[in-house]
């Protein structure tokens, strides 16, 4: 959920200000869900795994980058 006062609308977990860019930044040096939990009480293994769906769906989206001429 994007909510424009929480983190300069960066995306966050629903009802929570834990950014999804950190949790998916924690997954990918290694942390487990568990640790991600522990530092983060308030996130659920749902909410983690909805972050990692979230990421994966921006791959899917097609970016156009205008050439100079």
């Amino acid at each position: 959920m994007i909510t424009p006062d929480l983190h300069p609308g960066e995306p966050c977990i629903k009802g929570t200000r834990v950014p999804v860019a950190m949790i998916v930044g924690s997954l990918a040096d290694g942390m487990t869900m568990a640790q991600i939990r522990e530092a983060y009480p308030r996130l659920a293994d749902e909410d983690i795994r909805a972050a990692l769906a979230y990421a994966a769906e921006l791959t899917h989206q097609e970016i156009l980058i205008p050439l100079p001429a």
